[in-house]
């Protein structure tokens, strides 16, 4: 469980900064493309990533 809590949290970390990066207008060709609310949700998800890879690494098994 402690590898899939890691990958879990990566995986949401990266989604979470594409989303990011499309709210903002640097990565074009979808409908997220400078919307303003994909350049909130992305840095809270990526903030949830990096907490759960946090947590996952600090578990013992």
């Amino acid at each position: 469980m402690r590898a899939l809590g890691i990958a879990l949290g990566a995986l949401m970390v990266v989604v979470g900064a594409i989303w990011t990066f499309q709210g903002l207008g640097y990565i074009e060709g979808s409908v997220m493309t400078d919307q303003t609310i994909w350049a909130a949700v992305g840095p809270v998800l990526a903030g949830f990533g990096v907490a759960l890879v946090i947590v996952a690494a600090r578990r013992r098994e």
